[in-house]
């Protein structure tokens, strides 16, 4: 990790400087990832750059980043604790057509079924 990521890391207070510095560097940066994920799931207290942060990767390599993503999603349920970002994951990770599916998708994936059961708490699962 070079001095001025060390900076950007240091510097930043809600994960933003993190998620553009990813952005950014997007291909350059794989081995700093996880602890760019870490940085971002320290300091973003409402979830929703952890949330982004989630989508893009996944939008960018969704088997390249599986663990990385897997753990900002799991992050993400702890943080955005009024569900505002979190039900983007929904059809951003898992398709549109996720509610189709939402039976298989309980019985494999620990993530879904956790965000699943927050956003429709009151559906039966």
């Amino acid at each position: 990790m070079n001095n001025d990521l060390k900076k950007i890391l240091n510097s930043d207070t809600d994960g933003l400087l993190t998620y553009e510095y990813i952005a950014n560097h997007m291909g350059s940066c794989d081995d700093d990832m996880p602890a760019l994920a870490d940085n971002i799931i320290r300091v973003d207290m409402s979830g929703q750059i952890t949330v982004s942060a989630a989508l893009y990767l996944h939008a960018t390599g969704p088997d390249k980043y599986k663990d990385i993503i897997d753990k900002l999603i799991a992050a993400s349920l702890s943080k955005d604790r009024e569900h505002k970002y979190i039900v983007d994951l929904l059809p951003g990770i898992w398709g549109e057509d996720y509610k189709s599916h939402v039976d298989e998708l309980n019985r494999t994936s620990d993530n879904f079924r956790r965000i699943y059961k927050r956003v429709y708490a009151n559906d039966v699962i």
